[in-house]
């Protein structure tokens, strides 16, 4: 395992964005000391579906009433 220095890699980014791009994994690190680790992004192929955490959020009763406290700090 190779690992870059953050000087290294603030000269050479693009390269190094192009190499993880690519499927190379690319270690980045302070000292010689591995610290964080440039993969590639795969999004996702799926559109996210409308209310498909339907049921898991609650909003309190009174979530949307006025609080005199909060509108005091607006004046």
């Amino acid at each position: 395992m190779k690992v870059i220095n953050v000087q290294e890699a603030k000269t050479h980014l693009s390269r190094l964005i192009d190499s993880a791009a690519a499927g190379e994994d690319i270690i980045l690190g302070k000292h010689g000391k591995p610290m964080v680790r440039l993969s590639s992004f795969a999004a996702s192929k799926e559109p996210r579906r409308l209310g498909g955490r339907e049921g898991e959020i609650r909003l309190a009763a009174d979530f949307d009433d006025e609080d005199e406290h909060i509108n005091a700090l607006f004046r």
